[in-house]
């Protein structure tokens, strides 16, 4: 593999918020050749994010490199590091035995739920570099839903509209959920709430009611900023705004884009989200209240008081947006979100892990040149906090309350400690140098007796 070719590169297709050409880095001054640069390995080759080819050098601040989702270059002596897609990481089938010469790459930007692994210090710890929707991680993913500031200050409904589409029959609160039986219980919780307050759901989950025309029934018409779709929702006053599954800093657009219509959300997830709110009044966090019963009281009063409901539209006036966290994470960020003039996110993490490799090759160099004397580089291994998350609980009441054989209490909790000794598993399996995957299970199989001999 020695010198990989250099081919000539045609747009690349749009992988999520991009949908620019090739993108091969800000460029810089290395003038080494191909077959002299360091080489990024894609394990998920799904995600190779740029190039219609195999191989492409990317330009990057500090220098370049050759990235590749060419398999075949993971004993490479110049692969110096492996860059894992959360969803698609499997312990089962991490590449082993792991090469001491190379570091790994954690790039997850979806649910927890996808895989439970990375919530747990072994399976965080097997990453070098972490690119997640935590704050703490190494190349934060945290605002991936939020284009920009402007997209929060699209001016709302005015209230005389949602107060007669009130009087048409529609519900003060809209609640639009096709994935039922998610980690963070919301339906257990939203049926508690319908019976004291009228909730319109229109998904999969607790259907109550019909979509009122064809193209809005079309469920590729939620998934896109649809005008009709969107001008339907903007017309509720309230919206339940429910992550999948709960951990700090995971906020996806089930809470920006009710924000941008101006149907205040009615959330939970992120247990940390007011760090990140325009103001001090924008959302209504569904734990500040003792019970459902308690919120749909409160949704009840600000449904019949219209000031007091305005409150929370505050922020789309001039100058509305206080929060300088907020405002200044959105300034710093060098990627972009449907943004050509900015990289996208995976291109921008790539670079982020070029640049670190170059600066640890430089320093082991020098390392070896100094005879000792210029220290080593200390290996850098990514923190619980990069994206360590909580054990699910129920959506509503205690596990105790649930009785057995309930899908989510069988599914999730069985999900979230299993993964744990998967993570346990891998890490030893790296300990002892094995190379055999198929000796995993023996490695959890062991873990299992080991925990129940203490128990």
């Amino acid at each position: 593999a020695e010198g990989w070719p250099h081919a000539a590169v045609p747009p690349a297709a749009a992988f999520g918020a991009v949908a620019a050409p090739s993108y091969r880095g800000p460029g810089n001054n290395d003038t080494r050749p191909n077959k002299a640069l360091p080489i990024l390995l894609w394990w998920s080759g799904s995600l190779f994010p740029h190039f219609p080819g195999d191989t492409e050098r990317i330009d990057c601040p500090r220098g370049s490199c050759l990235a590749t989702r060419s398999r075949r270059a993971a004993r490479h002596r110049r692969t110096k590091a492996l860059i894992f897609y959360g969803t698609d990481f499997r312990a089962y089938e991490a590449p082993l035995p792991r090469l001491p010469h190379q570091t790994w790459a954690l790039f997850h930007e979806e649910s927890p739920m996808n895989n439970y692994v990375l919530s747990h210090s072994p399976g965080i710890g097997l990453f070098n570099y972490t690119a997640t929707f935590r704050r703490e991680s190494d190349y934060p993913l945290t605002l991936q839903w939020l284009p920009d500031a402007g997209y929060l200050r699209r001016p709302p409904v005015p209230l005389a509209e949602k107060d007669a589409w009130r009087r048409r029959g529609y519900a003060p609160l809209l609640y639009m959920q096709s994935h039922c039986d998610v980690p963070s219980d919301r339906d257990r919780y939203v049926r508690e709430l319908m019976k004291y307050i009228q909730v319109d759901s229109y998904g999969k989950c607790l259907h109550n009611r019909e979509l009122p025309s064809e193209r809005l029934r079309d469920t590729s018409t939620a998934t896109t900023e649809d005008s009709e779709f969107m001008t339907f929702v903007a017309r509720y006053k309230f919206h339940l705004a429910l992550e999948n599954a709960i951990c700090n800093d995971y906020m996806t657009e089930k809470l920006w884009r009710p924000m941008h219509l101006g149907a205040v959300p009615v959330y939970r997830g992120s247990p940390v989200v007011r760090d990140w709110m325009p103001n001090n009044l924008s959302i209504i966090l569904i734990d500040d209240f003792d019970s459902p019963q308690e919120l749909a009281k409160y949704l009840d009063f600000l449904d019949k008081n219209g000031e007091e409901y305005l409150k929370y539209l505050e922020y789309k006036k001039p100058g509305g947006i206080k929060n300088q966290f907020l405002l200044k994470n959105l300034e710093k960020r060098e990627w972009g979100v449907n943004d050509m003039t900015l990289p996208n996110y995976l291109n921008g993490f790539e670079c982020f892990v070029c640049d670190r490799e170059n600066t640890r090759v430089k320093e082991e160099q020098e390392h070896k040149k100094s005879r000792q004397k210029f220290p080593a580089p200390e290996p850098r291994i990514a923190q619980f906090k990069h994206m360590g998350c909580p054990m699910p609980t129920p959506g509503f009441g205690s596990v105790e309350d649930i009785a057995g054989g309930d899908s989510w209490k069988e599914m999730w909790l069985q999900d979230y400690w299993q993964s744990l000794d998967q993570g346990e598993a891998l890490t030893a399996m790296i300990h002892r140098n094995e190379s055999h995957q198929e000796k995993f299970w023996d490695y959890m199989h062991e873990i299992f007796l080991k925990r129940t001999s203490h128990h």
